[in-house]
């Protein structure tokens, strides 16, 4: 019996359903996006002697030419911080979506902040009251949880601990010791086929924080086999067993691969039909 499951996967399998009418929106115009390249800046005039005389230092150190380059833990922080205002439809969180292709690596403790933000989230509560109330409707555990408001409520905490350990152990935690991005980096361009398998893919590969390059992604993978072997001290005996932990682990890997392919078309459903744009102009570039 599968525990742990999101609204991600719900709601993107009736998401993508609308793909083909969306994606003519992800077309670009070659014309527009070189435009900046062909545009040669005429040559500056020299400043008269007066005003060379007048002008002080204060405003030269003042420009943005002599700012000092952020730093790479302020380049991150300033985009987890854009990051954490994203949500589908308004409402479902994506914080572990980066539309940049360029992103900079995640301190350890910014990769448990946004794994934090993303477990005490509302929205996370009412999925775990959603969850409760189909295993409940579907007598799931009921020799041991019960039925009624007992059972409904234990129901729900056991499914708020799958949610919360399995974001902070596979998001947080083991990306903080391997070294690990945890987020899902949107490709944005190329055929509808080459776009789904890459996400698809991305539940079991991830970038590296040193190299930027691709490579397995252990801390996804056993950090869901991590959470589903805890949640054998709160779910009853008989649904419990090492054999069902790598059975459900294995389940919840494949609904963040349908979650990350929701992910990456959503912008395109959102332009086509919502004409928002969720990205705010920053879609990722092709990756290197």
């Amino acid at each position: 019996m599968q525990r742990i499951c999101t609204f991600t996967p719900l709601l993107a399998q009736l998401c993508l359903l609308l793909l083909p009418a969306a994606l003519p929106a992800q077309q670009h115009d070659p014309v527009s996006s070189n435009a900046a390249a062909l545009i040669i800046p005429s040559e500056p005039s020299l400043p008269d002697a007066n005003e060379a005389q007048t002008s002080s230092p204060q405003s030269d150190s003042a420009s943005p030419a002599n700012a000092a380059p952020k730093s790479q833990h302020e380049q991150a922080e300033e985009q987890i911080r854009q990051q954490e205002h994203q949500r589908v439809l308004g409402i479902v969180p994506a914080f572990n979506t980066s539309y940049r292709a360029d992103a900079a690596p995640l301190a350890s403790a910014q990769k448990m902040r946004l794994a934090f933000r993303s477990s005490i989230d509302p929205v996370t509560f009412a999925g775990a009251l959603f969850i409760a109330g189909y295993h409940e409707a579907h007598d799931d555990y009921g020799p041991g949880f019960g039925w009624g408001a007992e059972g409904y409520g234990k129901r729900a905490g056991a499914a708020y601990l799958d949610s919360f350990s399995g974001n902070m152990i596979g998001n947080g935690i083991l990306p903080s010791l391997l070294r690990q991005d945890p987020r899902y980096f949107r490709l944005g361009h190329g055929s509808f086929t080459h776009r789904v398998l890459y996400a698809a893919a991305s539940a079991y590969i991830c970038k590296g924080d040193r190299t930027r390059r691709w490579q397995p992604n252990v801390s996804n993978v056993a950090g869901n086999i991590a959470a589903g072997a805890l949640s054998n001290l709160y779910y009853p005996s008989q649904d419990s067993g090492w054999g069902q932990t790598l059975v459900d682990g294995m389940i919840v890997t494949t609904e963040g691969s349908i979650g990350s392919i929701f992910q990456e078309f959503w912008p395109d459903i959102s332009r086509k039909f919502l004409h928002r744009d969720p990205t705010h102009g920053q879609d990722a570039q092709p990756h290197p």
